[in-house]
């Protein structure tokens, strides 16, 4: 995948055209999500004063070492006093949140359930400069008997991974504009295209997933309008990848941190797997307000902007496995990691313009 940004951000493309899509069910709507998120304001507040009382309890190592009790004395003093008040004004957040607009923001509807008629899917798979696995990617989705077809999107690469997913058998596309939102978008936009399946998977190329996990985001399908893969499932995940711990646990809180913005309407502890499911008609409906020049932290951007429209999200389970070749995105190092996590946080928090 490729990881550089795109640049200026050019009017979000229309997937719906030349594309039917059959009429909504009554139960799924496409409207914004407006309630406020006290608890998720109430979490930031009190972790910014907990690292702040912590800054302060750990600067009496350079106030002694270094003597400087003069310069630090007062800083360390303000640090720990004033961080009580963003840890209870945050408490109070999340505490009214909970236990008073929690029923109210809980969607009033029954456990939904809609049979999938047709359980053949189409799977789009991401690539960058995956030569080395893409063959053997879409030659183990094909060979699932739920696959209808594998479509490639190669992000402009500079081997010859477009030639190796042609002769695997995958329908291939090359998207010429850079950035891991943009091969994404393509993805999605040239799979809702084919209407004799209901259902699109999207994965990557590089190996790290597998095709039988497939018949997992079906079994969850009924339920939802999105099946997201979570890769936190510590006997699913594989010992060495590339997801460190500190990516690990830092993906879990910017999850969370997702799910108390939309409080009652899902569980998230993975916002960073590009494997999931989406029905072909909630996809269609959703992609006209996703922005494609967002770059890696497009799959939190993705699931905010789903659940801001109101769509159904689901959590399932999958297997994670060692990259085949280096990666090239958000995985590269804890530090890009650190700062693809606080661009997510930036996006959940503040909107996404500023993560474009």
């Amino acid at each position: 995948m490729r990881a550089d940004n795109a640049g200026q951000n050019p009017p979000v493309e229309n997937p719906l055209r030349n594309v039917v899509v059959r009429a909504e069910p009554a139960n799924v709507g496409m409207t914004a999500s407006n309630s406020t998120p006290f608890l998720l304001y109430g979490v930031l507040l009190f972790s910014i004063g907990i690292a702040g009382f912590l800054l302060g309890v750990l600067l009496v190592f350079p106030r002694y070492i270094l003597d400087l009790h003069g310069l630090l004395d007062p800083v360390a003093a303000w640090l720990v006093w004033y961080s009580g008040i963003p840890c209870v004004l945050g408490l109070s957040l999340a505490v009214f949140d909970l236990l008073v607009l929690l029923r109210r923001k809980k969607p009033n509807a029954a456990i939904r359930y809609e049979a999938l008629a047709n359980r053949k899917v189409t799977v789009a798979l991401t690539a960058y400069n995956d030569e080395e696995s893409i063959a053997d990617a879409v030659k183990d989705f094909l060979a699932h008997p739920l696959v209808a077809r594998v479509i490639v999107v190669s992000n402009n690469s500079r081997d010859q991974t477009f030639i190796r997913a042609q002769a695997a058998g995958a329908v291939c596309f090359n998207e010429l504009q850079p950035g891991y939102g943009r091969c994404v978008f393509r993805c999605l936009r040239e799979a809702i295209k084919f209407d004799d399946v209901d259902l699109v998977v999207l994965c990557e190329g590089d190996r790290t997933f597998r095709a039988y996990d497939i018949e997992k985001l079906l079994a969850y399908a009924p339920h939802a309008d999105i099946v997201n893969g979570t890769r936190t499932v510590e006997p699913l995940r594989q010992y060495v990848t590339q997801l460190t711990t500190f990516m690990f646990y830092g993906n879990i809180f910017v999850g969370k941190l997702l799910e108390a913005k939309y409080l009652g309407r899902g569980t998230i502890t993975d916002v960073g797997t590009t494997y999931k499911l989406c029905r072909r008609d909630a996809l269609a409906r959703l992609l006209p307000y996703v922005n494609p020049a967002i770059n890696l932290e497009f799959n939190a951007h993705f699931l905010d902007t789903a659940l801001n429209r109101s769509l159904v999200l689901v959590e399932c389970p999958i297997t994670f496995h060692s990259r085949v070749g280096v990666s090239k995105g958000g995985n590269v190092s804890n530090w890009r990691g650190l700062q693809v996590g606080l661009r997510m946080i930036a996006g959940i928090v503040l909107g996404w313009r500023s993560a474009a």
